[in-house]
């Protein structure tokens, strides 16, 4: 007669948020890419949209 196996515990995939919020360099390399992607991108869009300066 054979034992019967004990059940394998169930392994649950972690969602993408709680691993970014996990690991804390992570979060913080996410906080700095966002803040310098939005504000190089306001800076290229106030740029390419300053109207011509006149020369006296």
């Amino acid at each position: 007669m054979t034992t019967p196996k004990p059940p394998e515990p169930e392994t649950e995939e972690i969602p993408l948020g709680q691993r970014f919020f996990d690991n804390i360099f992570l979060l913080l390399v996410l906080g700095l890419v966002v803040v310098f992607v939005l504000f190089t991108g306001w800076g290229a869009y106030e740029i390419t949209h300053l109207p011509p300066a006149t020369l006296p």
